[in-house]
């Protein structure tokens, strides 16, 4: 837990089967961090990754051809410190998602601005504005988060899209127990625009988890997650991101496994 992390490679898998559809999703992703001088810092980092959805066998026969999308997307960001307890942070992520054809027209552009200022040696409060997916569609929303460092071992994150309490029984293991608000969307394929006009499907819900993470070498970390999937979405939307047809998928558990090395 101690690395410093100024490179990092990860890959991680997760499945979310419910009860008419199965989502399995893997990503990669390369990392980098560098301080610009004693108040500036700059962080990159680089994403692919790929979703399978799998409908249950003879049903939604009409979007049997709605079975994988992908995301390319780069972050970069860029934090100031413009006192010893206040300081800013801004992000650019632009990226593309599709079915499988890439075009023009599959390109978006989220970002975030917030301000992170110190409340005493243990608590921290960030307020901002984000364009993001946390519901589907890019959309721009508050964020909010308080952070207490509740002991040498124990953190706890309270706030909006993400909250988190952490606890450490020593530097290689990390226990966490998170509830995300997080959605995505894709583009589909021009061929492949049904009679309905949608022209994108649209995922989001509330996720519950409990995360393990184990420092099993120098560099090297396994990540091992389980949780339930809240209020689940799968729709498919039209240009205006309006719903024209909702997949009722329900909710369902999530399984997880990554690993990472970090230098």
């Amino acid at each position: 837990m101690k690395a410093q992390e100024n490179f990092s490679v990860s890959a991680n898998a997760k499945t979310e089967p419910t009860d008419k559809i199965k989502f399995n999703e893997t990503n990669i992703g390369i990392s980098f961090n560098k301080n610009i001088g004693a108040k500036n810092k700059i962080t990159n980092t680089l994403e692919y990754s790929n979703l399978k959805v799998n409908h249950e066998l003879g049903s939604n026969t009409a979007y049997e051809q709605l079975d994988q999308f992908n995301q390319i997307k780069n972050r970069f960001g860029f934090s100031h410190e413009i006192s010893n307890t206040t300081h800013l942070n801004f992000s650019i992520t632009p990226m593309v998602n599709f079915q499988s054809n890439l075009n023009t027209d599959d390109f978006s552009l989220l970002g975030s601005f917030k301000v992170k200022q110190q409340l005493s040696s243990k608590t921290f409060i960030s307020i901002g504005v984000a364009r993001t997916t946390v519901f589907g569609t890019p959309k721009f929303m508050p964020t909010l988060g308080f952070n207490y460092q509740i002991n040498h071992q124990s953190s706890l994150l309270i706030g909006f899209p993400d909250s988190k309490i952490s606890y450490s029984n020593n530097i290689r293991n990390k226990f966490s127990l998170n509830n995300n608000f997080n959605g995505n969307f894709y583009h589909l394929d021009p061929q492949n625009t049904l009679n309905n006009n949608a022209s994108k499907v649209s995922l989001s819900q509330m996720t519950t988890s409990l995360e393990y993470e184990r420092n099993v070498d120098k560099n090297w970390f396994l990540n091992f997650k389980a949780g339930y999937d809240f209020n689940k979405k799968y729709n498919l939307q039209d240009n205006d991101n309006h719903n024209v047809y909702d997949f009722n998928t329900g909710n369902g558990y999530v399984l997880g496994v990554g690993i990472k090395y970090k230098q």
